[in-house]
């Protein structure tokens, strides 16, 4: 396996940093201008889109995030974090853990895919 644990980059703690404090702005300006999110299987695209989803998704819920684990994968960050907030819940675990994929070139968030993921039975 080339996977490596690490620190995080700059950049991801910005945006975690971000997130915690419910600063749209702030988390905007980790992404690059023409980045996307995938957030439960929707496609978010461009600083402006992101902007919004963020707005309301994430800083209209109170979403905070407690890492638990980063990866360094070939130069893309894995984060494993604990969400907390006030969206809902329903059939959601009571300590939900997801996964956080973020490719970053330049200084700035390109991709951010984030994923409920379960672990391999393999």
């Amino acid at each position: 396996m080339s996977s490596t644990t690490t620190g995080l980059p700059a950049v991801v703690a910005e945006h975690i940093a971000a997130v915690n404090a419910f600063d749209t702005e702030r988390i905007v300006a980790t992404f690059a201008p023409d980045a996307y999110v995938n957030d439960n299987r929707r496609e978010i695209w461009g600083t402006d889109a992101i902007r919004r989803f963020m707005d309301k998704e994430f800083v209209g819920d109170r979403v905070t995030m407690e890492v638990r684990e980063v990866i360094d994968h070939h130069g893309d960050i894995i984060v494993r974090a604990e969400y907390d907030g006030d969206y809902d819940k329903t059939n959601l675990p009571e300590v939900l853990v997801m996964t956080s994929y973020f490719a970053i070139r330049d200084g700035r968030i390109t991709s951010l895919t984030v994923i409920f993921t379960q672990p391999s039975p393999y």
